[in-house]
């Protein structure tokens, strides 16, 4: 259980042996695009440990965001991490001005408000990335992506692997693909190594399914188990397997790989747990769905283990940080969306 936000913090942090033998054989720095996120400032701090654990001090962490919050940068500056104030979207940005580096993860997305302003999704997760495999063409590319370019798919399936058609729904989806497309082709056509990382709903507690489930039922705000099943997966895990998806990083055919937890969640059941720990019965409303978006992570069980965290676990550190007052995003994930539209 964690006290506060350092706990938390400091948990997801802590690299894994695995991590720290994996991140010692990177070859040049690592540039974080887009750092300034959710899961950014925690994936720099636990490279920069897992490289010192390593011995590999002559490896610079490069955090890139527009750092509107200060403190952010002040902290990660702290931890050793070096950042660097860009506006990637600013159409005048030179990209030739951030440090070279052979390993690029990229985390630059536009989700929320994708409904209303679909060309401003596009141009970030689309356009955007030919312009940065261009710029470091030579270097490994760990790009996030999302499990929202499958389709819904029925719950006996299991949920869809890399080798499943696509079959993205609205305009954020398609864009992500565009994503994908993008840095695909700059690995057939410039050589760059490329881990295309279908993430499915990362779990910190501030934010998350858990979390918008846990809020609800502890409010007494009904829950809509429409969408009764979801794939989540601790943010810990996500990071180290996004670091070290680096190394898997190919050209010609780019490495996909699918992100998340070895469960299919059952958005009832998991209400009915935190009912038992707010005791309190949850309200549910609708009825459940006979298809969901749902990933199979077995590719990514197969190679870097399961998750530490179980799900299990997960509702119980959830549910301790609501008791405890501690703080969330206020940011929804919303999980439940069956039409695409953000």
């Amino acid at each position: 259980m964690f006290t506060d936000e350092a706990a938390l913090e400091e948990r997801l942090a802590t690299p894994s042996p695995a991590l720290v033998t994996d991140l010692g054989r990177l070859e040049g720095d690592l540039l974080v695009l887009g750092a300034g996120g959710k899961m950014g400032p925690s994936l720099c701090r636990l490279a920069r440990r897992a490289l010192d654990a390593a011995g590999r001090t002559d490896v610079t962490v490069y955090a890139v965001s527009r750092w509107s919050d200060k403190a952010a940068a002040d902290e990660l500056e702290a931890a050793g991490v070096r950042t660097v104030a860009f506006d990637l979207m600013d159409p005048a940005a030179d990209l030739a001005e951030l440090p070279d580096a052979g390993n690029v993860v990229f985390m630059v997305g536009a989700k929320f408000g994708s409904a209303g302003a679909p060309s401003l999704a596009w141009a970030v997760n689309a356009a955007m990335p030919d312009r940065v495999a261009r710029r470091w063409s030579g270097a490994r590319i760990a790009a996030f992506s999302t499990g929202n370019v499958y389709p819904l798919v029925p719950l006996s399936s299991g949920g869809c692997t890399e080798t499943d058609p696509v079959g993205p729904v609205g305009e954020y989806a398609m864009s992500c693909l565009g994503r994908e497309r993008i840095f695909g082709h700059a690995a057939l056509t410039l050589g760059t190594r490329v881990a295309n990382i279908r993430l499915n709903y990362a779990v910190d507690l501030r934010y998350g399914v858990l979390a918008d489930i846990a809020y609800r039922v502890q409010a007494g705000e009904p829950v809509d188990v429409t969408t009764g099943h979801a794939n989540v997966v601790w943010q810990g895990y996500a990071n180290e397997v996004a670091l070290r998806s680096l190394l898997h990083a190919t050209d010609g055919e780019p490495f996909t790989l699918n992100l998340t937890g070895p469960e299919t969640a059952s958005v009832r059941r998991i209400a009915q747990w935190f009912g038992e720990e707010f005791d309190r019965e949850p309200v549910l409303a609708g009825t459940e769905a006979p298809t969901a978006l749902l990933s199979d992570a077995s590719r990514c069980h197969a190679l870097f283990g399961y998750p530490d965290v179980a799900l299990r676990t997960l509702v119980e550190w959830q549910a301790d940080w609501l008791r405890r007052g501690l703080p969330l995003s206020g940011k929804p994930t919303k999980f439940q969306v069956r039409d695409g539209r953000f």
